[in-house]
């Protein structure tokens, strides 16, 4: 009796190792999604016309490399240099969702996608807006592509968004900008 219970202990055991490490797998099998942007380099500096301080255009971007399942992508725009309330969260300054185009024009979103909300409360996007004389910000946006259309409102929050894209994701991609405003207010 005891030889079938460590018998069936280290198959489960097996099963369950070889499960999570390929659900594990799956996540570094994504397909390699590409994100480029006439506004600024990835890792460049974010020129102030696309900042608060500036005319708080939203840039332009071109998706390559999706899978042929994606239904929708999904954009969440934060700024990580922040700590708000001593705790782990950050800046959002924008999410849109439900974009079923790969060219996102500068400026706007292609029609019928959808904006969350930033840290204002607003459907919009926020431009970078680092404190004057504060160093530099680093700025992610972070791409989806979703395996379908969410099931949200406008104006759905950065953690509604989150929550409802598990499942969903079939590639995933960010692009990064530096913004530090040495303007004097």
């Amino acid at each position: 009796m005891r030889t079938k219970l460590t018998s069936l202990f280290v198959t489960v055991l097996a099963f369950v190792a070889f499960g999570t490490s390929q659900a594990f797998a799956q996540g570094f099998q994504l397909p390699n999604m590409q994100v480029t942007s006439t506004a600024f380099e990835d890792g460049g500096i974010i020129p102030i016309r696309y900042t608060s301080h500036g005319d708080n255009i939203q840039p332009g971007f071109t998706i390559t490399g999706a899978p042929e399942t994606t239904a929708s992508f999904a954009i969440i725009f934060h700024d990580i240099e922040v700590a708000i309330g001593g705790g782990t969260g950050d800046v959002t300054h924008w999410v849109a969702f439900n974009i079923t185009s790969r060219e996102i024009p500068e400026g706007s979103l292609p029609a019928g996608s959808m904006q969350g909300n930033n840290i204002r409360g607003q459907a919009s996007y926020m431009g970078s807006g680092a404190p004057y004389a504060d160093r530099y910000h680093h700025y992610v946006f972070e791409f989806y592509a979703l395996s379908d259309m969410l099931s949200l409102p406008e104006g759905a929050s950065r953690d509604d968004v989150m929550a409802a894209m598990q499942g969903k994701v079939v590639a995933k991609a960010a692009y990064v900008g530096r913004y530090a405003n040495a303007r004097p207010q």
